[in-house]
Order: C-alpha cells, then sequence, then structure tokens
C-alpha cells in the first residue's frame, strides 16, 4: 500500500497535492450553500414594494408586457349604470357589444369608481395609497373622468372609450393587418392637427394632439403612470398657487386641456416615445398630415380619420370612410359649462373658428382693434354684441317653439289617422256581416229565416 500511494504521489504534480484541500473546502462550501433551504440555513429575504414609476419598475412593467396579445376588455365610465341610460348612451354604448360580442364590456359609474380605485391602487393591487387618496378627496367632475380613464388603462389594459363615442367598426380592426400585436403596447390616433396655429395664444396648445376620448392599450405601462402622477403633481401646484385645498381647484378650459386632457396626454405620450428611443427628438412634425398609420417607440398611431373623423378640420374626413373607426357624438361633452374657455366681450371665443384660418384672422384682427378704441366705443361693441347673442336666443326660442307646434301637429295627425282607420276597420267588418256571400264565399245566414 505504501508503494502504491508513493507511486500516485509522484503521477501527480506539487502544485496540485498542495491546492487539493483547498478544492475540497470549495466542493463541500458549494453543496452546503446548494442545499441550504434543506438544511435550514437559509433566510427568507423580505420582498421589497417600490412604487410604479420608478426605474427598476419601469423596466420590469415595459418588458413584461409588451409581449402578446392586447385584453379584450372594453371600459366606459359614466355617471349611471347601464339600466339607468338615457337612450342616446344606450345607443353609443350597446354598440361596442355588438361589434365586440366576444369581448368584456364594464362600466365604471359614479357609484362604484372608488371601490375600483381602491381594489386596484390598495394594498391588495398596485399598492399606491397615494393614489387612491387623492382619487378620494377630488371633487372636479372632468380631473376625475380623465384620471380614472388612465387608472383603468394603467392597472388592465383593454381599450377606453367615452360614453357618447360609437364604434364604427370591431376593435380588432385598431391595428391594420401589416403590424403585429406584439410589436405595439398603445394604439392612439390625432385628434387636431393644425400645427400652423401653435404660436397663436389661445389655439397653440390645443392645435397638435392625439385623441384621448378613444385608445388602447396593454396593462402596466410607465406612459400611463407618467400620466397619474403628472396629474397628481400638477393639481398640487395649482392647489398651492391658488391658496386652496386640492377639492377646492378652480379650473378654466384651457387648464383642464393641458392638466389631465388631451394635451397632457400627448405631452406623456410624446416624453415616453423619447425616452424609449433615444436620439432624434421625436416631435409632432412626424405626425402631422399622416396618409397612413406610424408606428413609433411601440405606439402605434392611426391617422385622424380613425378616433376623430368628421371634425370639419384637421383633414379628418367622414364617418363613411373605410378608416373611421369610431364616431364621437359629444353629447355627453358638456364639461366646459363649468370650465369655460376664454371669450372675448365683443367678440366671443375664437374656437367657434373651428380652426378656420379666415376665421381666426379676423378673430385676431379684431380683439387686436378693440384694444386700442375709447372705451365708449368698446361698450358699443360690447352692447352689439349681446344685442346679437339676445336676438339668437329669442330665435332659437321661436324655432323650438315651432319645433314643438310641428311635433303636437304630428301627434294630433297620427290621432286622427288611427281614429279613421278604427273607423274604417269597424266599417268593413259592418260591411262583411251583411255581405250576402259571407266571409268563406257561402250564402249568408239570416237570423229567423225559413
Amino acid at each position: 500500500m505504501g508503494a502504491f500511494h508513493a507511486k500516485l504521489r509522484n503521477r501527480i504534480p506539487t502544485q496540485v497535492r498542495r491546492a487539493l484541500p483547498l478544492y475540497l473546502v470549495c466542493v463541500t462550501l458549494f453543496i452546503v450553500i446548494l442545499y441550504a433551504d434543506v438544511l435550514g440555513f437559509a433566510k427568507t429575504k423580505p420582498i421589497a414594494v417600490r412604487h410604479v414609476g420608478s426605474s427598476v419598475t419601469r423596466a420590469s412593467t415595459s418588458s413584461s408586457h409588451r409581449r402578446g396579445q392586447f385584453p379584450n376588455k372594453i371600459w366606459q365610465t359614466w355617471k349611471v349604470d347601464p339600466y339607468s341610460f338615457a337612450q342616446k348612451d344606450y345607443e353609443t354604448a350597446r354598440s361596442w357589444t355588438v361589434r365586440n360580442p366576444s369581448w368584456r364590456y364594464e362600466v365604471l359609474t359614479d357609484n362604484n369608481d372608488l371601490l375600483y380605485v381602491e381594489e386596484q391602487y390598495g394594498p391588495s393591487g398596485i399598492n399606491r395609497p397615494d393614489i387612491v387618496d387623492f382619487y378620494r378627496i377630488l371633487n372636479t367632475t372632468i380631473i376625475k373622468a380623465d384620471l380614472l380613464r388612465y387608472m383603468i388603462m394603467y392597472a388592465e389594459g383593454g381599450v377606453y372609450a367615452d360614453i357618447d363615442v360609437e364604434a364604427l367598426k370591431p376593435a380588432s380592426r385598431f391595428i391594420p393587418a401589416r403590424y403585429r400585436s406584439e410589436d405595439i403596447d398603445m394604439v392612439i390616433g390625432v385628434e387636431i392637427d393644425q400645427p400652423e396655429f401653435r404660436d397663436h395664444p389661445i389655439l397653440g396648445q390645443k392645435s397638435m394632439s392625439f385623441c384621448q376620448w378613444t385608445f388602447m392599450c396593454k396593462p402596466r405601462l410607465p406612459v400611463m403612470m407618467r400620466l397619474i402622477e403628472g396629474i397628481m403633481a400638477w393639481l398640487a401646484d395649482v392647489a398651492a398657487a391658488q391658496n386652496v385645498s386640492i377639492s377646492d381647484v378652480q379650473l378654466d378650459f384651457d387648464e383642464v386641456i393641458s392638466g389631465t386632457g388631451p394635451s397632457a396626454f400627448t405631452a406623456a405620450v410624446l416624453a415616453e416615445m423619447n425616452e424609449l428611443a433615444p436620439g432624434d427628438e421625436i416631435t409632432w412634425d412626424r405626425f402631422h398630415a399622416m396618409d397612413e398609420s406610424k408606428l413609433v417607440s411601440r405606439v402605434l398611431v392611426l391617422t385622424v380619420e380613425a378616433f376623430a373623423a368628421g371634425q370639419g378640420h384637421s383633414d379628418s374626413g367622414n364617418h363613411n370612410a373605410r378608416g373611421a373607426l369610431v364616431k364621437h357624438h359629444y353629447h355627453a361633452s358638456n364639461w366646459p359649462s363649468k370650465h369655460p374657455r376664454f371669450s372675448h366681450p365683443a367678440y366671443g371665443e375664437v374656437e367657434r373658428c373651428n380652426w378656420d384660418a379666415e376665421c381666426v384672422r379676423r378673430w385676431d384682427e379684431n380683439v387686436e382693434a378693440y384694444r386700442s378704441l375709447p372705451h365708449e366705443e368698446q361698450q358699443k361693441k360690447i352692447a352689439e354684441r349681446k344685442a346679437e347673442i339676445d336676438r339668437q336666443i329669442e330665435e332659437a326660442r321661436r324655432m323650438q317653439e315651432k319645433a314643438i307646434q310641428l311635433e303636437q301637429l304630428g301627434l294630433s295627425l297620427k290621432k286622427a289617422e288611427e281614429e279613421r282607420a278604427k273607423d274604417a276597420g269597424a266599417a268593413q267588418h259592418v260591411f262583411g256581416m251583411q255581405d250576402p256571400e259571407g266571409a268563406q264565399g257561402q250564402p249568408a245566414k239570416v237570423f229567423g229565416g225559413p
């Protein structure tokens, strides 16, 4: 045996013999670490909970939800549940289920929206109590409506549509056949494409925007959280500037548009595009006068015709076009009455021009000339406008009265026609009883006869 060990020692290099104990120690440690949980040596590490929007969460959410299909869900929000819809709301809402019969459809209302937010963003969901608290104290209806759509889309994804938006085509048509849904995170459309007004003091911030009354996205997209957190920060700043609580903030039309509406939506999408595709800055110029859809930084941008046809501006086409996917009826869009646009005392709102360049030019010239007029002349212009408004109101009242009269006349004529038809039917019945051939062509029976 001694001779064998000596022989073996002579065959193994001295350096290897000296390092052999170290090799054995390393192998032993590896086995212990590998089976540490079995041997009871391992300790469970606590799970770190991070707020969505951090750099770590951004990496995970932006990659894990960029594969696969969009959720087959359609979301709408409104004051009341579908059983209480007005007829016009019922018809537009029903279009979504008719054209997408296999999709899940859900309406969040003023009665159940907070419960949804608490479930999705509370401790058992995304765990953002700050978002829940913020939503709970909001009183401004349009801000809550804008915020809620972003929160729904972040939490669950799918298609969002305002209650007064009618589906013209199935949601499956939102993505043209030449694209793969695996390559897309979000589908949006152009709403206003009037960059020639970008420097206008009132129209400028609204002149280039994506549509947010209808869009589609996958869940947990950072751009949706960017919007949510941006709204929270913006409204906190406005409240501080007004020296009031968030629930008591007063906002005009342009502040809503830029803070939570299409302008805010557009700014967030462009910022996300640039973050995902560093290099040449992505600006509105890339989406001006589009003839076909474009896929930019995993966002599919459709032409203005898709979601905003029939506007009478931005080369939006009409609802009979092949590319028109929805129709916005605007009957629920009465929020500007609580957040009025700027209205010049003598010339009214420039938005009434509906982006007509000549009309806007005249409005600008009139407003500029007004500034140089003496006070008496300014008051005269204001009085003229008031008289014109009163005339229009009176004309509208007369038209309404005439419409009511015509409706009543129509009802009277319908009733008279029904009475005439009823009398004619009764007479025919009497004549039929006296028909000597009878109803079956047989001699009529005469009661009391032979």
